[in-house]
């Protein structure tokens, strides 16, 4: 007997880490008959000084978010998941996601990549994944690969 998983949250930052998480995530969801949910949060702490000069750069990253949620949500559907869905959202993806998307939605699986982050980074601010791992009310996958589950 082993775990189920009913509802699976993927964290989509268009890299190439969070693609292969939602290639993972699509396997695990059609093995348990699971929901997909697609999660984008723009991290508005990145607006502070291009907004001064880019006042429509909140819309572009918008329009692009949707643009590859819904190419994802697609992907998702043809390979055989039925419940998918996607949410954006603006803030601090690390605690958008641990602290109140995966309670909103009910989610048992958060899959993420791993950060891209160079140590100095790391060490001054520590990763998103680092972040949902130890906050998350559920089972985090941290997928670091391409390499099928």
């Amino acid at each position: 007997m082993g775990v189920r998983y009913d509802h699976i949250l993927v964290a989509i930052d268009g890299s190439k880490e969070s693609e292969w998480a939602l290639e993972k995530s699509i396997e695990i969801a059609k093995r348990n008959n699971a929901k997909l949910f697609l999660a984008h949060i723009i991290d508005t702490r990145s607006f502070m000084l291009i907004d001064s000069y880019d006042p429509e750069i909140a819309d572009r990253a918008n329009k692009l978010a949707i643009d590859m949620l819904e190419r994802y949500q697609s992907q998702a559907k043809a390979a055989g998941v039925s419940g998918v869905k996607y949410e954006i959202d603006y803030g601090s993806p690390k605690v958008k996601i641990p602290k109140e998307m995966a309670k909103k939605h009910q989610i048992d699986l958060i899959v993420c990549g791993a950060t891209g982050m160079n140590a100095v980074e790391r060490f001054l601010i520590g990763s998103v994944s680092e972040h949902i791992t130890r906050y998350a009310p559920c089972d985090v996958l941290i997928v670091r690969t391409q390499k099928s589950s």
